[in-house]
This record gives C-alpha cells, structure tokens and sequence, in this order.
C-alpha cells in the first residue's frame, strides 16, 4: 500500500506544479503591464537625410 501511496502523491504534486505554472502563466498575460517608460510623446525627425547615392 506505501508503494501505491507514493505513485499517487507524485501524480498529485505534478498535477499541482503544472496547474501552478499554468495559474501563473495567466495571471502574466491578463494583468495590466508595469511597463515604466517614460511618455515622450512625438518625436519629430530633425536631422539631415544622407546624400549617400545620389550623384
């Protein structure tokens, strides 16, 4: 009986660690991010575009 015992108590933590890291694979996905870059808005091109090829 210990040795069916065991067999199910490793099912059972398996079952649990892969429900576990499914839970939080989700909760990852749907939370809102918590992205901290800053909001710089529009950032208009002002450099020179390159001669390169032109003849």
């Amino acid at each position: 009986m210990g040795t069916v015992q065991r067999l199910f108590n490793g099912v059972g933590k398996s079952i649990q660690q892969a429900t576990s890291s499914w839970l939080e694979s989700a909760k990852r996905l749907f939370t809102p991010t918590d992205d901290d870059y800053p909001k710089t808005g529009v950032q208009p091109f002002d450099g020179d575009i390159s001669e390169t090829g032109k003849q």
